[in-house]
């Protein structure tokens, strides 16, 4: 089958904030909201010395474990300690967490929530001790879907949007738009605010660029992140369809797209089936382990952890100093395949 050429992203439209550090070896945008030393409580003394804490929703997870390392870089050089949590997608550990990082009188706090309906909750805790707070990967927010820290995250619908472009272009190539045996299978994760938008750019691109792609043949499965239960999804949706021969499949995170990866290998179905990634960091092992030809994982967007690791506890600084600090700061990406991966990720693809 044909290989289809990476696709660059397009940077979103950025505007450049007073006193607000940027991203120097990695895609960025920063969103023109900012907020002020109102709004977060901060001690205003950024070189006081401290421990700053990064508290993961999922701290085994390959993307918390480099961005956590990132920010840990970033921590250590302005002469803090950084804390790694791993709050094992477990509200009640999560919850834990925050209070420790409270009772040591944390400087601040960068954190990824692993359930969103607790963001007020945490950020009143934080506020009240006095503990800047931003959160990386998914926003703490209120039920209106408004940021309550700053944030600092994946372009999610852009990326989405490529990921829908490179499956509408190797659908196309292949002549699998108007084939009977081809459906489209996208994981989903409509509980998390930062991955539905990446679920509707990847249908709005794809049936934008296939018209004609049925919709019968479009099929939509939850899960919760992980390659297990990305797995278990697309494994029944995968056993529910039979007639269904040439699986076209993305996802909310790279974990899922690896669950369906292994789903379809074990129906036998791998060698008609094109897979498409998020954050390539597990579509670089395959493809380092079983070269182009040996996987069905035939593309992925790759976004950097390090540039959502370093970026969050930079705009924490920001915060903690007192400055104005961007409310949003979302990360681009581009897509990359077994015959780009290494030039465009350099070490990352090792």
């Amino acid at each position: 089958m044909k290989k289809v050429l990476g696709v660059v992203m397009a940077a979103a439209v950025a505007v450049a904030l007073t006193g607000c550090s940027g991203f120097d070896d990695e895609p960025a945008t920063q969103a023109a909201a900012t907020a002020s030393q109102a709004d977060n409580a901060g001690s205003g003394d950024a070189s006081a010395k401290g421990v700053i804490y990064g508290i993961y929703k999922a701290g085994d997870q390959t993307w918390f474990i480099d961005e956590g390392e990132a920010a840990k870089k970033v921590v250590e050089q302005r002469g803090d300690e950084f804390i790694y949590v791993d709050a094992k997608m477990n509200p009640e550990e999560y919850l834990k967490a925050i209070d420790n990082a409270v009772a040591n009188q944390a400087k601040g706090i960068v954190t990824c929530i692993p359930d969103q309906t607790m963001s007020q909750v945490v950020v009143d805790k934080c506020k009240e001790a006095g503990i800047p707070v931003v959160a990386c990967d998914d926003a703490l927010q209120n039920d209106a879907g408004d940021k309550l820290a700053p944030w600092v995250g994946i372009n999610a619908y852009v990326i989405g949007q490529a990921n829908g472009d490179w499956l509408a272009a190797y659908a196309k190539d292949n002549n699998l738009v108007e084939d009977e045996q081809c459906g489209l299978l996208l994981l989903t994760m409509d509980t998390v605010s930062s991955c539905v938008p990446r679920a509707e750019g990847e249908y709005d691109n794809f049936t934008a660029n296939c018209p004609d792609f049925p919709a019968e043949r479009i099929f939509r499965a939850d899960y919760d992140g992980t390659t297990d239960k990305g797995n278990v999804a697309a494994t029944s949706v995968i056993t529910a369809h039979p007639e269904i021969k040439k699986w076209l499949v993305t996802g909310a995170n790279e974990e899922g797209t690896i669950g369906a990866v292994r789903a379809l290998e074990s129906a036998g179905l791998d060698g008609d089936a094109c897979v498409v990634g998020l954050g390539a960091y597990m579509a670089k092992d395959e493809w380092n382990g079983k070269g182009a030809e040996g996987t069905c994982m035939k593309a992925a967007t790759y976004f950097s952890s390090d540039s959502v690791g370093k970026g969050s506890v930079e705009v924490l600084y920001e915060v903690i100093g007192g400055k104005e600090f961007p409310l949003e700061t979302a990360v681009d990406a581009i897509v990359v395949t077994p015959e780009s991966y290494r030039e465009v990720m350099g070490k990352a693809a090792e």
